[in-house]
């Protein structure tokens, strides 16, 4: 018995096949969609590239761009075969290739549904990468006359104001480490010498920030020194005092935004999955209905079209059947090929 029986005469054939030509043509774009988006991934990765721990980040983008190639390809082709199923004349040209593409289509089905996953689930990894990235990033914020880390300071300088966030998971964070360059350092005076001999480290330590952690919202004129000395600021108190610096940690901003990113790409490629879904089960019942034509000379005489010839029992047996086949067969082959050796 096969799977979703539908009947078909002439009218409704050409009416089948328009509507999956249509969509074939609407799919295509959706490719491109998924190609740009893809595309649009990559390039917002690589404005901060210096931020992330690895290169892994960038396998998300490099599979969207890639599977909304091939998912152009292969929509163009179908929206071809849909068109020439038309005319019986030109579809028997594509007969003998149709069951392979359908295969190859259910596989790049199932390829989209899992980078639709993929768009979710690499949030987890990236919260990782920018961790990394970021710590080692502050590190190297002092680093201006160094070549290969000069450019840091200021990459991290404007992400701070475009993202509205301080340190890695706190403002504090700038507190752990010397983020100003020895250059600019006076190490004659007696406040530098006693920062930089009250750690084991060495390091001009101290309770500041950059400007670019500065929130240009608030009333009070910045105060991005000596943020825990109440002397040193009129009428302040670091503990009850609302403090002018972004509070939220850079590591959260980013996330927050590659994260909602993602989630908006994954949707849009489950949407492109159900689309491609669609067409494939529409081309299947073209072939189907134009393979089961009740007088083959007759292109008006009623047919039958199916998703699965058999059910889906009895088509996973075949499968599972056929792979046995194959299998043995080989076993044979290497079997005939050592006889052969050792005669």
């Amino acid at each position: 018995m096969a799977l979703m029986l539908v009947k078909f005469d002439m009218k409704k054939r050409v009416k089948l096949a328009q509507t999956i030509w249509f969509l074939y043509w609407f799919a295509v774009m959706a490719g491109v969609l998924v190609f740009s988006m893809g595309l649009f991934f990559k390039i917002e990765l690589r404005k901060r590239s210096e931020l992330m721990d690895n290169n892994e980040s960038h396998l998300l983008p490099n599979v969207l761009i890639l599977m909304g190639l091939i998912t152009c390809g292969v929509n163009a082709f179908g929206g071809k075969v849909c068109y020439d199923s038309l005319d019986p004349s030109k579809f028997i040209k594509w007969k003998p290739m149709l069951k392979p593409f359908l295969m190859f289509c259910v596989g790049l089905n199932g390829l989209l549904f899992v980078t639709a996953l993929l768009c979710f689930v690499m949030r987890i990894p990236l919260q990782y990468t920018l961790a990394e990235g970021l710590k080692n990033g502050m590190r190297f914020y002092k680093d201006t006359d160094t070549p290969g880390r000069c450019y840091m300071k200021r990459t991290l300088d404007l992400m701070q104001m475009e993202f509205r966030c301080c340190g890695n998971d706190h403002y504090r964070d700038w507190f752990e480490i010397q983020w100003v360059s020895n250059r600019y350092l006076d190490f004659s005076a007696k406040e530098v010498k006693d920062r930089i001999g009250s750690n084991v480290d060495g390091q001009y330590l101290m309770d500041g920030v950059p400007f670019s952690c500065c929130n240009p919202s608030s009333p009070r004129p910045c105060i991005q020194g000596q943020m825990t000395n109440n002397t040193a600021h009129y009428s302040y108190d670091h503990y009850t005092e609302e403090l002018n610096v972004w509070k939220r940690g850079c590591r959260e901003a980013m996330v927050s935004y590659y994260g909602g990113l993602m989630n908006t790409i994954g949707a849009l490629v489950l949407l492109v999955t159900m689309l491609e879904i669609a067409v494939t089960i529409g081309l299947q019942y073209i072939n189907s209905s134009l393979s089961s034509l009740v007088n083959p000379e007759d292109p008006e005489s009623e047919s039958e079209g199916w998703i699965l010839e058999k059910t889906v029992g009895e088509t996973f047996t075949d499968i599972m059947a056929n792979m046995k086949a194959m299998s043995k067969g080989g076993k044979v082959e290497e079997a005939e090929a050592g006889v052969a050796t050792v005669s």
